[in-house]
């Protein structure tokens, strides 16, 4: 299903001194034998120097990138802040207006920080696939314009302008041409250095045929190692010929390489796409990505890369401090409540399992008598006598989830995000429900798209369908909605 392709490794099937061949035909057995050398230019530097360069800089940084850098930053840092420089210059020679020349390279300094964030969160730093990239402009116009609208509102914290204010709408197109002619450099660089991409399809012989004849006349970014008529053998088809990404020609390919060999293979840094017929666009797929004219949907184990995580995570603490001076007050009379009704202890810990499986302790107002559990696990139903008079309220309105605020303000969950289950009750469900272990890609939440779509009886196989939906279409947006739709569950007593 959905997540990233992790990097190259040093010594990848794209090494440089692993120089890939063109192929031809490919025997029964799925291996493709070279015929011929890569083209001699397949090799030249684009910039004098660069390959060198390259080479010297490939291991360290490769563990900068395990850590989160992107050589990337340097460059748009480089060609933002020259970008601002050169408008300046243009537009005023050296008799820069209102401020001294101090004040603009600061402001320059401090304007591209906030672009490079803004690029960040943008996904502009996520590793493309080999084949299949999406364009950059698009993402690269939609990133500056934010980030110029981030540059007008600083002058609101600071009463200063980071630049003349002219200069913010000719930066936003050159910001975007910047940002666009780095990611071109770095591909071009990367594909002179690395080879074409090599690629191995799966699928019948007539499916196979048709793709090798649209690799063959329109792709030159991609090389044709091996064809398989099926996912058996597929990793020996991938090891043989030294592959960096696998075509499946039809659905039912899917199922049998999902999740092994393809954690297996993607761990290698291999990528999966999945060819789209057309009655998959029946389903509104909408992500679709153009190999050799084919259309194509990339198959990511993990549907949330890194960025969001960090996103999402700054708004969960940003909607916690905004909602500090209501949610307080709220707890503090819920809690002399508990207290007065129900006695010690007023709070009840419960284990979960959160993100990536890892089991915490969900904290809730203690609703029911101390001994409800002494028996062993028994869930609530209906008119549970267990229920504490005077706190049955708490529960039917979810108030006595409240507390989980400390859950999130600790980041071991999420305001919105599938709900935490107990590890008791995940064991049948992980091994019974196909895809399951989906949901630990992100913080479990106080509310979701389940609870707001679905009712605490729907079937875990359905609430299922509901999360991994908000994973793969996750946003601030889809967040909002999100709990503004709860707070209409909750008051509805629609739950």
């Amino acid at each position: 299903m959905l997540g990233r392709v992790a990097p190259t490794s040093p010594r990848s099937p794209t090494a440089p001194n692993d120089r890939p061949a063109v192929a031809s035909e490919t025997p029964p057995n799925g291996v493709a034998a070279p015929t011929e050398p890569a083209p001699a230019d397949a090799t030249r530097p684009v910039v004098p120097g660069s390959e060198w360069l390259a080479r010297w800089l490939h291991q360290p940084m490769a563990r900068l990138w395990h850590r989160g850098f992107r050589f990337l930053f340097v460059l748009d840092a480089l060609g933002l802040y020259a970008a601002m420089l050169a408008i300046n210059l243009v537009r005023f020679g050296t008799d820069w207006p209102t401020y001294a020349a101090s004040h603009y390279f600061v402001g320059f300094a401090v304007a591209t920080g906030i672009h490079l964030v803004v690029n960040y969160f943008s996904g502009l730093y996520e590793r493309e696939p080999r084949i299949g990239r999406r364009p950059f402009l698009p993402r690269a116009v939609v990133a500056v314009v934010i980030g110029v609208a981030v540059d007008g509102l600083a002058f609101v914290v600071l009463d200063q302008y980071l630049m003349p204010r002219g200069n913010l709408f000719i930066f936003a197109v050159v910001g975007a041409v910047v940002i666009t002619a780095n990611r071109r450099f770095s591909r071009v660089l990367a594909n002179r250095r690395q080879g074409p991409a090599r690629v191995v399809l799966v699928g019948s012989p007539a499916d196979a045929e048709r793709a090798a004849r649209h690799l063959a006349i329109s792709d030159r970014d991609a090389v044709l190692v091996g064809r398989v008529p099926s996912p058996v053998g597929l990793a020996a088809a991938v090891e043989a010929n030294r592959a960096t990404d696998v075509l499946l020609l039809d659905v039912g390919s899917l199922d049998a390489v999902f999740p092994h060999p393809m954690s297996e293979l993607e761990a290698r840094g291999v990528g999966f796409m999945q060819r789209v017929s057309a009655r998959d666009t029946l389903l509104g797929l909408q992500s679709i990505r153009e190999v050799a004219g084919m259309p194509f949907v990339r198959l990511l184990l993990h549907a949330v890369p890194s960025y969001k995580v960090r996103l999402k995570r700054l708004f969960d603490l940003l909607l916690l401090l905004v909602s500090a001076p209501i949610t307080v007050p709220v707890l503090v009379v819920l809690a002399l409540y508990v207290r007065l009704r129900a006695g010690r202890p007023m709070l009840y810990r419960q284990d979960r399992l959160g993100r990536e499986g890892r089991p915490f302790q969900v904290v809730k107002f203690r609703t029911m008598t101390v001994d409800a559990e002494q028996g062993g696990i028994a869930l609530a139903v209906p008119g549970d006598e267990r229920v504490i008079a005077g706190l049955r309220w708490l529960r039917d309105t979810r108030a006595d989830e409240l507390p989980q605020l400390w859950n999130v303000l600790r980041g071991q969950m999420s305001l919105v995000g599938p709900r935490p289950e107990r590890p008791e009750l995940t064991v049948d469900m992980e091994r019974d429900v196909p895809g399951y272990v989906r949901r630990y890609e992100l913080p479990p939440g106080l509310t979701g798209l389940a609870q707001v779509n679905g009712r605490y009886s729907t079937s875990a196989e359905y609430k299922l369908g509901y999360d991994l939906q908000y994973l793969v279409n996750w946003s601030p947006v889809l967040d909002i909605q999100i709990l503004a739709r709860t707070v209409w569950v909750v008051l509805s007593r629609r739950v």
